[in-house]
């Protein structure tokens, strides 16, 4: 029971039998809607538009009906939000973790690689990821997918949700900072290499940040590239073998 003055904890669409409801609405719904086509017009919004500027009423806007309309097949904006971010998840390609002719190692890169796109594709996910309980069948599917792949490394069972975290909590950390960086070019109107060396020129000329630079140096050019897509994919190339190798590690000391 909640008591006075205090504000009752939201669970999940996907918990509350909301979900249910499908593509058919309720009785009395406006006609040419329905929930399969109000969640992919918010993908799309939300894409071009970011989280910032999504309401319902911008929403209603871009369906040409009213606000009051949408609400005959969604209660609330954060259950929209639940449905967009599903449906984003729906985009990622699952290995099939029975496959044994197929190695892990491949497996997890393939994962790895799939989530990280999702992220940059959709900067508005992210944020919501952390929000919400995340817990719709498209982002279910890919949960089974990591938990099987990491089954099968040998790591013993106390140690694989700490592997998934090491991975995924990277990828996730990874894609969002990415992901914001290129919206952010794209809201300046600079390419990304572009907008990396304006950043960089403008550090050069900050006498406070002449040991950062210094420091940095070095770094820059041992990591090679010449642009920045190229240095990005370096480092997430480099970290996630980092991260497999600390796998088989740990495979070979339980052993």
């Amino acid at each position: 029971m909640v008591k006075a003055g205090q504000r009752a904890v939201r669970s999940s669409v996907w918990l509350e039998g909301k979900a249910r409801r499908g593509g058919s609405g309720r009785g009395g719904q406006p006609s040419g809607l329905d929930r399969d086509r109000i969640t992919e017009v918010s993908v799309r919004l939300l894409d071009a538009e970011g989280l910032a500027k999504f309401s319902m009423r911008r929403l209603a806007a871009e369906l040409n009906v009213t606000a009051m309309s949408v609400y005959w097949y969604v209660d609330t904006k954060d259950d929209l939000l639940e449905l967009a971010l599903d449906a984003a998840c729906a985009e990622l390609r699952l290995p099939d973790p029975d496959a044994q002719d197929e190695d892990w190692r491949d497996q997890l890169r393939t994962l790895a690689g799939e989530y990280r796109a999702l992220l940059v594709r959709h900067p508005w996910a992210s944020p919501l990821t952390g929000v919400y309980l995340n817990i719709g069948p498209h982002a279910q599917a890919f949960s089974i997918a990591v938990q099987r792949v990491i089954r099968r490394t040998g790591l013993p069972m106390r140690g694989q949700s700490g592997a998934i975290g090491a991975v995924f909590q990277f990828v996730y950390g990874f894609g969002t900072i990415e992901g914001h960086f290129i919206a952010r070019c794209a809201e300046a109107g600079m390419t990304q290499d572009a907008f990396f060396q304006h950043a960089m020129s403008t550090l050069d000329a900050a006498p406070e940040a002449a040991e950062f630079i210094q420091e940095s140096a070095d770094l820059m050019a041992a990591r090679g590239g010449t642009t920045v897509e190229e240095m990005r994919e370096r480092d997430f190339d480099f970290a996630l073998e980092l991260l497999v190798a600390g796998i088989e590690a740990m495979v070979a000391r339980a052993a």
